[in-house]
């Protein structure tokens, strides 16, 4: 489980792709935010939700689930409950993701335990937006100056 600040930078600048299962055309919901200034910051954001699967959020096809992709995935970002968060897990594995993080409150020690012995870096009860703006990490294409 990476939980150093430095683990977590280089998880989140190594990564251009993220699949973010539970993403949602609702501007009021976290999801929906967190995608805009994921995609803001340079990333790619595939959005993956069977209810709304074949619409766009954000200028992206959304997808039933992650093994429709078909493109690698570095990491999978979880707006699940915490139970459900599970086969999300499972899915990143399958798929061959780099890592999965669990957005804040989504806890599952059990799926976080059955990906690090798949090889994938694991982030639990956090969120990337907040990391992002808490470490002060730069967009892609940005220099921090110097």
């Amino acid at each position: 489980m990476l939980r150093d600040d430095g683990e977590i930078a280089e998880l989140l600048t190594s990564a251009r792709t993220i699949a973010l299962v539970g993403a949602s055309d609702r501007p009021d919901r976290a999801s929906n935010g967190v995608m805009k200034f994921l995609q803001g910051q340079g990333y790619r954001v595939i959005p993956v939700n069977p209810t709304i699967t074949g619409e766009h959020v954000h200028g992206e096809y959304v997808w039933r689930d992650l093994h429709q992709i078909g493109e690698p995935i570095d990491i999978v970002d979880i707006f699940r409950n915490s139970e459900a968060a599970g086969d999300a897990v499972d899915d990143a594995i399958a798929i061959g993701a780099k890592a999965v993080w669990m957005q804040l409150g989504v806890i599952n020690p059990e799926a976080a335990e059955r990906a690090e012995a798949a090889g994938l870096k694991v982030v639990m009860n956090r969120c990337p937006k907040i990391e992002i703006m808490r470490l002060g990490l730069p967009a892609f294409g940005q220099s921090t100056g110097g």
